[in-house]
């Protein structure tokens, strides 16, 4: 797979990522163990590099899977994983970015990853209870340190951007960004351009949502969280299913899958985005490495974006909590 370059501090990753939060937490039943590893294995196997995890997914068990799938390819695959969030339930905010605690945290992830360096660590969500230069600076140190390689934010708006920046070059920022959700290209897309800071978009193909396998009629398991979504009650699925027929009608056009179009349509964006798609299944997998092979031309664009933007996407993103955290 051809790689791309997030930031200006060297780090090179294959074009497609590997979000691997869904395995052990947030949509539905956790795969068992030995099929998470050898998936992340299969997703080596077929040129994937950079992926994606975090202590909260699980808690700490996606840490856990990602570290025994990578042990003995280390050297050759970026890991990138998070901080921030108050897992202990020890404040009120639901987020913890003490210097202490995020100096505690790597120290942690590393021994789970089974790694002496994490290569990309993003602060989770703002912590409005700490100031983002103290954030900085600590993950500074670590890199300082050798123990953290690069400094990542996640969902951070433009000017905690700039004051993170300024303190320790970003070289990331991972948000959600997608054909349903278009908002970065307002200030967030032209400000990371400016600073020369890389974009990984999460969530790529709506919460499974692109892909066309959703609809009005599915009934997820108690335990996923889009049953909390406002943007997947079965009303705004049946309002947001325009969108869908929309892609596969183009994706059928160019004998490819909706879910490779939406895949697709970021990678051409820029040069510098890098989106981690997630799944549990081989198939799905390989249909989304093969998205970065897919040719779309200015015609294809232009029948996308025509064919997408005049729909109005119904329902928050987020629950009423989760639009709280929301960093402007």
């Amino acid at each position: 797979m051809l790689k791309r370059r997030l930031g200006n501090g060297g780090l090179d990753v294959s074009a497609i990522g590997f979000g691997c939060m869904g395995m052990t937490s947030y949509y539905g039943p956790p795969m068992g163990r030995s099929d998470a590893v050898r998936l992340i294995r299969d997703a080596f196997d077929r040129g994937v590099t950079f992926f994606d995890t975090a202590e909260v997914y699980g808690p700490y068990t996606n840490e856990e899977i990602v570290g025994e799938a990578l042990q003995q390819v280390r050297d050759k695959v970026v890991i990138a994983t998070k901080f921030g969030v108050d897992i202990e339930g020890i404040g009120k905010t639901g987020m913890d970015s003490r210097p202490e605690h995020i100096i505690a945290v790597a120290e942690a992830s590393l021994k789970r990853l089974r790694t002496d360096h994490i290569d990309l660590f993003y602060q989770q969500r703002i912590d409005r209870d700490v100031p983002i230069e103290d954030v900085a600076g600590a993950v500074k140190e670590l890199i300082r340190q050798g123990k953290v390689m690069h400094f990542g934010l996640s969902e951070a708006g433009v000017r905690n951007i700039r004051r993170a920046h300024a303190v320790q070059p970003v070289e990331a920022l991972q948000s959600e960004y997608s054909l349903w959700w278009r908002e970065p290209e307002e200030v967030i897309i032209p400000t990371l351009e400016e600073l020369g800071i890389g974009f990984v978009p999460f969530s790529p193909l709506g919460k499974g949502f692109l892909t066309g396998a959703i609809d009005a009629s599915t009934v997820f398991t108690t335990d996923d969280f889009r049953n909390s979504v406002p943007r997947f009650t079965p009303d705004a699925r049946r309002a947001n299913q325009r969108i869908v027929d929309a892609i596969s009608k183009i994706a059928t056009e160019k004998k490819v899958t909706g879910a490779q179009i939406a895949l697709a349509w970021l990678l051409v964006r820029k040069p510098w985005i890098v989106p981690i798609p997630g799944t549990t299944k081989l198939h799905r997998l390989e249909e989304n490495i093969k998205s970065a092979s897919i040719e779309l031309s200015a015609e294809d664009l232009r029948k996308i974006d025509n064919a997408t933007s005049v729909i109005p996407v119904q329902g928050e993103r987020y629950n009423a909590s989760g639009q709280a955290r929301i960093d402007r």
